[in-house]
This record gives structure tokens, C-alpha cells and sequence, in this order.
């Protein structure tokens, strides 16, 4: 995210520049992995819907019904929102 805030390219050499930065031991291995699955990935737009999921997901909590009918009639729509904008696995990159 910092390198396209930045406006920079996603390379090997930038995201390693990045971790070293932070003091994160880089595995270089991890690094390809992670930049292979970002490439073709619109960034800007899989932030924005990233940013909208834990609103969305907190609404059902806010109106406290306690009714089992609603959680099971929005299960399905869960299942239609598999889409995770190609950033599976990116919290091992950093712990």
C-alpha cells in the first residue's frame, strides 16, 4: 500500500527496499509470491472495497435483533462476496 500511495511500481526490489525499512527479516521467496499475486490487481479499488468490508460486517451487529431468521438469509451473500481482491496470505508476509 505505501508503495502505491507513493506511486511506485510493485517489484521485488521495492517491497524488499520497504521490509528492510521496517526491520523485517526478508524472505525473498515470500516476496515473489506476494508481487506475482498483485500483478493485474487493481489496487486503489481492493482497498476501498477492504475498507467498506468491516463496515458492512459490523451492521448486522449494531442492530442487536438476536433473530436467527436474518443471520441465515445473509450467509448466502457471503458465499457471493468470495472476491478478497488477490490479498490471501498477506498477513504471514509480516508475522
Amino acid at each position: 500500500m505505501l508503495l502505491h500511495a507513493a506511486g511506485q511500481e510493485i517489484t521485488d526490489d521495492a517491497v524488499t527496499k520497504v521490509l528492510k525499512g521496517a526491520g523485517v527479516d526478508v524472505d525473498s521467496a515470500r516476496v515473489k509470491a506476494l508481487v506475482a499475486s498483485l500483478a493485474g490487481v487493481d489496487i486503489a479499488d481492493a482497498m476501498t472495497k477492504a475498507v467498506a468490508a468491516p463496515a458492512v460486517a459490523a451492521a448486522p451487529a449494531a442492530g442487536g435483533g438476536g433473530d436467527a431468521a436474518p443471520a441465515a438469509e445473509e450467509a448466502p451473500a457471503e458465499e457471493e462476496d468470495d472476491d478478497d481482491g488477490g490479498f490471501e496470505g498477506l498477513g504471514s508476509l509480516f508475522g
